[in-house]
């Protein structure tokens, strides 16, 4: 052992100086500190007599260092400010923004009046049974839905894609989407209840298109748009034709994207030009050529179709940037250039009719929809120096094809090598006009030589012309 003096309660070391007065934690809670005599601290039954270090048990020095620590750690960051601690500025948190637009979701489960909607994310949402209708929704079901916002509890807030919701003084606002019932017509328009709020909706806003009788929608529930609220002088407008635009809007949005050439769509006629017609394909106009509606020349397209008449036409052309749309009408028919290289094969001589005269020929169709060019220098044997000299329009000829050309639906045909030659004409008599026959000839004998004559001595018949 050494001689030194250990230290003991008794005779504590000098305490060594600090450049501070208040020690640090590091000098004030290592082990190896020597500490201070405990004033006052009597051993008892109920606690053993032995020191941690600072003279007391385990949860006693935890709870001494904690207790240090806070004070410590107030001291320190008293007057400072959390923003500048966190290298940042300082931002309210909110709660996240919901996604904007529609989504798909799956229905999860029915309680009550409420629907709860998975939209994807593991996040639910609850949509009010109501906005369904009369047709509930089943476990499973798939439906499009609007994200509005959340509720205290965190889920979303869900309103039906389209659907009407209740509303009041209190909650109705511009833009909200209503069922209003038709209670009755007046001079500017209709007059609605929406859940007993009185409301107005003029003439102009009922329909897409002008209306002439009021009294078909008296009775009916239409949903209908918000347009104006006046709480205080208890005015509400609505507009059915605000949210018609809007869900034509939308289907036109949504029908762009699954529109493709060569498909098959169903629109109606909504208006007649001289070159064609607009059909509607539901949001989107696309234009009927007059060309495109039959394989045979049309002159007006009324011919073919009307006003409000459903047709069933195919996308030709389709420009996504321009939006513009080129539909057929006779791409759905059998064409008769199918058949033409059997039918009209070349040499065969038809009969046809002269549908066009231009300059370097005449147009004669075989058939609706099959036409052929005569050139001029085929239109006849001599040369010709106008078209109209030889034939005229509606005029029926008979022409011999030259060559088909099926894919290009083009024909060559010939007027002049049609003629037939001339044949000599044999004239025929009746047996009542034919001559009589001649009489038989009498020869002449003759009993002396004629002079100058052979002399053979024979004598030589000679018809007596005297008889």
């Amino acid at each position: 052992m050494s001689n030194v003096d250990q230290p003991t309660p008794e005779n504590p070391p000098e305490a060594t100086p600090t450049p501070s007065s208040k020690p640090s934690l590091r000098q004030r809670f290592r082990r190896d500190r020597p500490q201070k005599p405990l004033e006052n601290k009597v051993p008892s039954l109920e606690r053993e007599d032995m020191t941690y270090g600072f003279g007391s048990k385990p949860e006693a020095f935890d709870a001494d260092i904690e207790a240090q620590l806070e004070r410590e750690l107030q001291e320190a960051f008293s007057g400072a400010d959390m923003k500048e601690l966190l290298g940042e500025k300082s931002r309210r948190l909110k709660d996240p923004k919901p996604a904007a637009g529609p989504r798909k979701g799956r229905v999860l489960s029915i309680r009550g009046k409420d629907v709860f909607v998975d939209v994807g994310g593991r996040i639910q949402g609850v949509i009010a049974l109501h906005q369904f209708g009369d047709k509930p929704p089943k476990i499973g079901d798939e439906v499009e839905v609007q994200i509005e916002g959340y509720d205290p509890d965190g889920l979303l807030i869900l309103t039906r894609q389209g659907a009407a919701v209740e509303a009041d003084w209190s909650s109705v606002a511009v833009g909200m989407i209503v069922e209003a019932r038709v209670l009755e017509q007046n001079k500017g328009g209709l007059s609605v209840d929406v859940n007993g709020i009185r409301g107005f909706m003029p003439i102009s806003q009922i329909e897409l298109f002008r209306v002439e009788d009021l009294a078909a929608y008296v009775g009916q529930r239409l949903r209908c748009l918000v347009a104006e609220v006046d709480r205080e002088e208890r005015n509400l407008v609505v507009s059915r034709r605000a949210l018609l635009e809007r869900e034509r809007q939308e289907s036109k949005e949504k029908l762009w994207t699954e529109l493709a050439e060569g498909q098959i769509r169903e629109g109606v006629v909504r208006s007649i030009k001289p070159f064609g017609a607009f059909i509607d394909l539901g949001g989107v106009d696309g234009l009927l050529p007059v060309g495109e509606m039959s394989w045979q020349r049309v002159k007006d397209p009324s011919e073919i179709v009307a006003p409000g008449q459903k047709v069933r036409v195919t996308i030709l052309r389709l420009d996504p940037q321009t939006r513009k749309l080129t539909l057929g009408l006779r791409q759905l028919t059998s064409s008769p250039w199918d058949e033409a290289n059997t039918t009209y094969a070349p040499g065969t001589v038809v009969r046809g009719k002269v549908t066009r005269l231009m300059d370097f020929g005449a147009f004669v169709e075989l058939e609706p929809g099959v036409e052929g060019l005569v050139h001029i220098s085929e239109l006849a044997p001599q040369r010709v120096n106008r078209v109209q000299d030889v034939v005229q329009v509606d005029e029926e000829v008979t022409v011999k094809v030259l060559s088909v050309d099926v894919a290009n639906r083009r024909m060559s045909l010939s007027i002049k090598q049609a003629l037939k030659e001339p044949e000599p004409v044999v004239e025929e008599t009746t047996p009542e006009e034919e001559e009589p026959p001649l009489p038989p000839v009498k020869l002449r004998k003759f009993t002396t030589p004629l002079r100058g004559g052979i002399g053979s001595g024979k004598l030589i018949d000679w018809p007596n012309r005297d008889e």
